[in-house]
C-alpha cells in the first residue's frame, strides 16, 4: 500500500471516530504506525495547574497512565505547548533543551523506563486555560523525531483536529454511527446534510432555526449559502472537495468562521460522508457532507501563552517561571525539574532581563497579573 492509499484509509477511520468516539483506541495505533511512532494519545493539559488528562491512548501501560495522572504531570514539559500555534508540530527539543529534559524526573522515572526517547506533538484546540493535543511517542529503535515524522504528522493533524472538534460539537458520547441520522434533531448544534452541489438534503431543528433567522446562513432555492461572500465561496469549495473522498478536504473546512448580521461569531465544521461507517448516513440522504454550525467562543490566550508572547520567553524560560510560581525557590525548582540549581539560575537571570523583574516575588506578581481578569 502506498502512502496516499494508507493516508486515505486512516483519514476515513479518523472521521468515523468523530461520530463514534469508542473507535479512538482502535484508530490511535494506526495513527502511530502511519507516522512511525510506537505509542499515541489524545490528551489535554491545563496550562496553569499543569494537570493533564489522557482521554484515549495506546502503547502505554495502564500503570504508567495512572502514575502520570498522580505525579508526573507536574514535570511534563508539554505545558510549553500552550504557546505553540494550533497545528504546529513540536518535538521534545522544541519544548526544552534535551540535556535538561534527560536530567529531569519525568524523563528518568517515566519516559526512560518505558524505552521512549522523543515525541511529536500537535495542538488541536486551545482555550484560555486548557489545550488539547495529539502526542505520538518514539522508542530508542525508531530514534528522535525527524522530518519524515513531522511531515506525516502534518498530513494527519488537520483530520484529527476536525474529528475532535466535531466530536465535541455533537457530543454523541455513546451514539452509534448507524443511528446518526436518527439523532440529528437532538443535537444542539445546527446540522445540515449537503450534496456535492451545495443543496440541503436534510437539516435538524437547530439548523432550521438558523435558516429561519437568516442572519448567518440562508437556504436559497434549496442551496445553502453563507451571508459572508468569502465564507460562502469557501463552503462551496468544501462541498465539491468532499465528494472526492476523505483525504481531499485536507485542512479546508476546519472551523470556518462565519459572522452573523448582528456581528455574533459562528463557526462551521465539515465532515465528509462518502466513505467509512459514515457512508450509511450519507446514502440515506444522498448527502456527501455533514455541516455542523454553532456559536464560536473567541480564543483568549492562556496566561502562560500571553506572558510568553509578551516577553518573548522560550519554552524553557516559561517552564521555569511556572515552576517558580508553583514550587518556590531555586533549590526547590531544581529538585522538582531534576536539573542543577545553576541551570535554574541561568533561566531566572534571563527571566529578570526580559520581564524587568528584580526578584522572584515580582515574577509571581507578574504572572498573577496575567491571570487576573482585572489586569
Amino acid at each position: 500500500m502506498n502512502e496516499d492509499e494508507e493516508l486515505s484509509r486512516l483519514v476515513g477511520d479518523i472521521y468515523d471516530a468523530a461520530l463514534a468516539p469508542a473507535c479512538w483506541p482502535e484508530v490511535l495505533p494506526k495513527v502511530a504506525q502511519f507516522v512511525d511512532g510506537q505509542a499515541a494519545g489524545l490528551l489535554s493539559k491545563d496550562s496553569v495547574s499543569k494537570v493533564g488528562a489522557a482521554y484515549y491512548h495506546c502503547g502505554v501501560a495502564p500503570q504508567y497512565i495512572q502514575v502520570y495522572a498522580e505525579t508526573y504531570y507536574k514535570f511534563d514539559p508539554m505545558t510549553a505547548l500552550a504557546f505553540f500555534d494550533v497545528g504546529q508540530i513540536a518535538s521534545i527539543v522544541d519544548l526544552v533543551p534535551y540535556d535538561e529534559f534527560r536530567q529531569g524526573r519525568f524523563y528518568r522515572e517515566w519516559v526512560e523506563p518505558q524505552g521512549w526517547i522523543d515525541a511529536a506533538n500537535v495542538v488541536l484546540e486551545k482555550s484560555a486555560t486548557t489545550f488539547a493535543y495529539l502526542s505520538v511517542m518514539r522508542d530508542r529503535k525508531a530514534g528522535f523525531v525527524d522530518e519524515a515524522m513531522r511531515r506525516r504528522m502534518m498530513l494527519i493533524a488537520p483530520h484529527v483536529r476536525r474529528a475532535v472538534l466535531i466530536g465535541r460539537a455533537i457530543d454523541l458520547k455513546s451514539a452509534e454511527t448507524a443511528t446518526f441520522a436518527d439523532t440529528l434533531d437532538g443535537l444542539g448544534a445546527g446540522l445540515f446534510l449537503i450534496d456535492s452541489g451545495g443543496r440541503i438534503v436534510h437539516a435538524n431543528a437547530a439548523g432550521h432555526a438558523l435558516l429561519n433567522a437568516g442572519n448567518v446562513l440562508k437556504g436559497t432555492s434549496g442551496r445553502l449559502s453563507a451571508a459572508d461572500p468569502e465564507a460562502d465561496r469557501t463552503l462551496h469549495e468544501i462541498f465539491a472537495a468532499a465528494g472526492k473522498g476523505d483525504a481531499a478536504l485536507g485542512a479546508e473546512g476546519i472551523a470556518v468562521p462565519l459572522t452573523a448580521s448582528d456581528s455574533e461569531p459562528y463557526v462551521v465544521h465539515t465532515l465528509p460522508l462518502t466513505s467509512g461507517a459514515r457512508r450509511r448516513a450519507g446514502i440515506a440522504y444522498a448527502a456527501t457532507t455533514a455541516l455542523f454550525v454553532q456559536k464560536a467562543s473567541l480564543h483568549t490566550p492562556s496566561p502562560p501563552e500571553a506572558i510568553a508572547r509578551t516577553y518573548k520567553l522560550t519554552p524553557s524560560e516559561l517552564r521555569v517561571l511556572l515552576a517558580i510560581v508553583e514550587v518556590g525557590g531555586v533549590p526547590e525548582v531544581a529538585e522538582a525539574l531534576g536539573v542543577s540549581a545553576e541551570t535554574i539560575r541561568t533561566h531566572l537571570g534571563r527571566l529578570y532581563e526580559k520581564t524587568g523583574a528584580r526578584r522572584q516575588a515580582e515574577l509571581v506578581k507578574l504572572l498573577a497579573g496575567f491571570v487576573s481578569p482585572l489586569a
